[in-house]
C-alpha cells in the first residue's frame, strides 16, 4: 500500500543564483537583434508617441517571458540578465527599454506579494498569452477609491504618469480597501487594461520618452473581483525589493541613454570632414580637444555601467532570500541601488549634454535627432529627486541610518 504524500511547500522566492555567461550571451544576442531592429523607428515613435507595434515586435522575440520561471512557461531568466536586456533595448529606445522593465518588475508583482501557489496562476496565463505588464501605482497622485460591493469591490479614481497602460495588456494596482473581506488592508491587484471602467486619457505630451505610453489611467467603477487580487502588502521586507528593482531599472535606462548618445557621436565624428582650422590637424576625429572630451565622457559611462553590472548581480543575491529577507538586507541592496542612482543621473545628463561639444552645430539637425537622447535622459531623470537619493546616500555612509520604505526608496 503506498501512502499519498503533499507535494513540497513552494519557496516564497522563484529566484535562485545568478546568471551564467551562456544566459547572459544568449539573451543579450536576442536584445541586440531586437534593438537593432527597432532602432531606424526611434525617431518616428518620438514624434507619434505610439509604442505598440514596436511592442509586438519585443513580444514575438520572447523577451515578454524573459523572467518567468520555467515551470510556469516562462524562460527562468536572472534579473542580471533582464537588466542587461532592458538595457540593450533602451540604447534603441529609450521608451521602450522604460516600458519593458516596468513589465518585468510590475508581472514579478505576483512573486513579490502574492503567496506562493498564487503566483503560479498568474505567471502560468501570463506567459501563455505572451502578455505585457504596466501599473497605476504613483503615490503622488490622488489615492484610488476601493470600496466593497457584494463579492467583489469597485475601483475609482484616477493615476498619473501609469507608464505603458495604454498600450499594453495587464495593469496592476494597489489601494486601501473599505470594507468587505481586506477591510482597511492594502490591496495589490490587476485587472486587463480594456476593463470595463479603464480609460486611458492619452495625455503624455511631454518634453521626453515620448513613446512610452506614460499618460493617466482613469477608472470609474471598475469592478475587482477575487481573481484579480494579487495579495496584500504587509511591509514584508522581501515584497519591497521591488522598490530597490525599480530604482535600478531608472538608472539602466539613463546610462544606456549615455551610452547611445556616445555611440551616435561617434558616428558623426567619424563622418565629419575636414577640421577646426586652429586644431593643425586635417579631421576632427583627429583633434585632440575631441579626444579629450569624448574620453572624459566615456571614463564617466563605463564607470557606471561597471557598478550598474555588479549592484544587477546583487539585486539577484537579494531576491533569492526570500522568506528570510530582513529590513537590514532591504535597506543595504536599496542604498547601494540609490548609490547608482546618482551616479547614472549625473553621468547621463553631462554625457547627453557635453556630446554637442565634438559633434558640432550640424549635429543639431532634427532629421539627425542627436537631442532625443538629452530630451529623455533630462525627462525620465525626474522621475523621482536625485537629491533625495544622495541625501539616502550620505546618511548611511555617516551612521547606517536608513530612508523610511516607500514606493521611492
Amino acid at each position: 500500500m503506498s501512502i499519498a504524500t503533499s507535494p513540497p511547500a513552494l519557496a516564497r522566492t522563484p529566484w535562485s543564483g545568478t546568471a551564467s555567461a551562456e544566459e547572459l550571451a544568449h539573451w543579450r544576442e536576442v536584445a541586440e537583434r531586437v534593438a537593432d531592429e527597432l532602432r531606424p523607428g526611434a525617431l518616428e515613435r518620438d514624434r507619434t508617441g505610439d509604442p505598440r507595434e514596436a511592442l509586438e515586435v519585443l513580444r514575438a522575440s520572447g523577451l515578454a517571458n524573459l523572467v518567468v520561471p520555467t515551470d510556469n512557461g516562462g524562460h527562468g531568466a536572472h534579473w542580471e540578465t533582464a537588466f542587461d536586456v532592458i538595457r540593450t533595448v533602451s540604447r534603441a529606445d529609450a521608451s521602450l527599454g522604460q516600458i519593458l522593465g516596468y513589465h518585468y518588475l510590475n508581472q514579478a508583482c505576483v512573486a513579490f506579494y502574492g503567496d506562493p501557489e498564487g503566483r503560479e496562476r498568474w505567471y502560468r496565463a501570463s506567459a501563455a498569452a505572451n502578455l505585457f505588464w504596466s501599473d497605476a501605482f504613483n503615490p503622488v497622485s490622488p489615492d484610488l477609491s476601493f470600496v466593497a460591493d457584494g463579492d467583489g469591490y469597485l475601483l475609482n479614481g484616477l493615476k498619473r504618469f501609469a507608464t505603458g497602460a495604454a498600450a499594453t495588456d495587464v495593469v496592476i494596482s494597489g489601494a486601501i480597501a473599505e470594507g468587505g473581506r481586506y477591510d482597511g488592508e492594502l490591496v495589490v491587484f490587476a485587472f486587463e487594461s480594456s476593463r470595463a471602467g479603464v480609460e486611458h486619457p492619452d495625455d503624455w505630451d511631454h518634453l521626453g520618452q515620448r513613446a512610452s505610453a506614460s499618460g493617466s489611467i482613469r477608472f470609474t467603477d471598475v469592478r475587482i473581483t477575487e481573481a484579480d487580487v494579487i495579495g496584500v502588502d504587509r511591509d514584508e521586507p522581501f515584497a519591497s525589493l521591488v522598490t530597490p528593482g525599480v530604482q535600478l531599472l531608472l538608472a539602466n535606462v539613463y546610462l544606456a541613454g549615455a551610452q547611445a548618445a556616445l555611440e551616435k557621436a561617434r558616428e558623426l565624428v567619424l563622418a565629419r570632414p575636414n577640421a577646426w582650422f586652429l586644431a593643425g590637424v586635417d579631421r576632427y576625429a583627429d583633434d585632440p580637444t575631441v579626444h579629450r572630451v569624448l574620453g572624459e565622457l566615456v571614463a564617466q559611462t563605463v564607470a557606471v555601467e561597471a557598478l550598474a553590472d555588479k549592484l544587477a548581480r546583487r539585486f539577484d543575491e537579494a531576491v533569492a532570500l526570500g522568506a528570510d529577507t530582513t529590513a537590514d538586507d532591504r535597506g543595504r541592496i536599496e542604498v547601494e541601488i540609490a548609490a547608482l542612482k546618482v551616479a547614472s543621473t549625473r553621468a547621463a545628463l553631462e554625457v547627453t549634454s557635453r556630446v554637442f561639444e565634438v559633434t558640432g552645430a550640424s549635429a543639431t539637425a532634427n532629421r539627425i535627432g542627436l537631442d532625443l537622447f538629452w530630451r529623455n535622459v533630462r525627462t525620465y531623470t525626474l522621475h523621482d529627486p536625485v537629491d533625495y537619493k544622495s541625501i539616502e546616500v550620505g546618511a548611511h555612509y555617516l551612521d547606517g541610518r536608513l530612508q523610511p520604505v516607500s514606493l521611492y526608496t
